[in-house]
């Protein structure tokens, strides 16, 4: 199966994980949600899959282009 990299598409904290190592997720479904200039932002999978590893927890920061999730597509 192939590894599915999710990346944060902008630099702030994240404010909630949204799902679990071993959820299965659809494509589109957010996973993470990114606080950044008091706006939140969800980052969200392009391809269906099973979450693998969660890379951050609340109220780590996060960078533009950071993997925050992996998922095995």
């Amino acid at each position: 199966m192939a590894k599915i990299e999710v990346k944060s598409e902008i630099t702030g904290t994240v404010w909630k994980v949204q799902c679990a190592p071993g959820d299965h997720v659809e494509a589109g479904a957010v996973l993470v949600i990114v606080e950044s200039m008091k706006m939140e932002i969800p980052v969200m999978t392009e391809d269906a899959g099973v979450v693998e590893t969660i890379l951050v927890k609340e109220k780590d920061p996060v960078v533009e282009g950071q993997v925050v999730a992996v998922l095995e597509g």
